[in-house]
C-alpha cells in the first residue's frame, strides 16, 4: 500500500463515520513528521472516538499498523499516527480553538474527494 492509498483509506474511514469538514494537507517538504495531515471533527466524544477507531481498524486491515494513538480517552483531540499519514480528529469545539489549518496555512490542500467517489 502506498502513502496515497493509506491516505485515501483513512479519509474514507473518517467519512464512513460521518466526520465533518475533512481537510487533507500535503505536508511534503513542510514537515519532517509526515507527508499528509488529515484534519476533521466529530460532534460528540463518542463520534470522535468512532472516527479514530475506524481509521485504526482500516489501517490495520491493510497491514499498516498505527504507530501511536493519543488522546483517545479524552476524545477532544485524537492524534492517529500512521507514519507518513497523521490524522487529527477533533471534537468540534477544540478544532476551532487550535485551528491547525491556519497554523499550517502554507501547506497545499489535497483534493481527495474525486478519488473517493470513483
Amino acid at each position: 500500500m502506498t502513502d496515497r492509498q493509506l491516505l485515501l483509506t483513512a479519509v474514507k474511514a473518517a467519512d464512513d463515520k460521518r466526520a465533518e469538514d475533512i481537510v487533507v494537507l500535503n505536508m511534503e517538504g513542510i514537515s519532517l513528521v509526515s507527508d499528509y495531515f488529515i484534519i476533521c471533527h466529530g460532534n460528540s466524544d463518542k463520534q470522535v472516538q468512532a472516527i479514530a477507531r475506524e481509521m485504526k481498524e482500516k489501517a490495520d486491515e491493510f497491514g499498516y499498523g498505527v504507530k501511536r494513538m493519543e488522546g483517545f480517552d479524552e476524545a477532544r483531540w485524537i492524534l492517529v499516527d500512521m507514519g507518513d499519514v497523521v490524522a487529527h480528529v477533533f471534537h468540534r469545539d477544540e478544532r476551532s480553538y487550535y485551528n491547525l489549518e491556519r497554523l499550517w496555512g502554507d501547506a497545499p490542500h489535497e483534493n481527495v474527494q474525486s478519488e473517493l467517489n470513483s
